[in-house]
């Protein structure tokens, strides 16, 4: 048996926003999106390198409000092209954390904190 990377599940409440946040902020690519009607709620996966995370409108599939760790080896630079987006609802930093990483956390409009994360030791 092996097992892979987990996929999260985020919960998110506007496609216009989630599109803005995600895709045009954080720069991840849309790989597909399922509505079971044209009415129905929005599921859709997007991905950045090999970071792969599922959106959601549906209210059963999970809180928001939540929050990940995405390990980044090149965190600087990942904060500059962010900071230069000019996007109006975050402005990141990098934060040296005590347990030896360097961490980025933003918040994206429905509350899910994503961290992004570098280990000082290895990189």
């Amino acid at each position: 048996m092996s097992l892979s990377g987990a996929i999260p599940i985020l919960r998110i409440f506007d496609e216009a926003k989630a599109r803005e946040f995600y895709l045009d902020f954080l720069g991840f690519h849309l790989d597909w999106e399922h509505r079971f009607d044209r009415d129905f709620p929005l599921y859709l996966q997007i991905s950045l390198d090999q970071c792969v995370l599922h959106l959601t409108e549906h209210h059963g599939d999970c809180c928001p409000g939540s929050a990940i760790r995405i390990p980044c080896d090149h965190l600087h630079h990942y904060c500059e092209q962010l900071n230069a987006r000019n996007y109006a609802y975050a402005h990141p930093g990098i934060e040296k954390m005590p347990w030896g990483t360097s961490d980025m956390a933003i918040t994206d409009p429905f509350g899910n904190r994503l961290v992004f994360t570098r280990d000082d030791e290895v990189n």
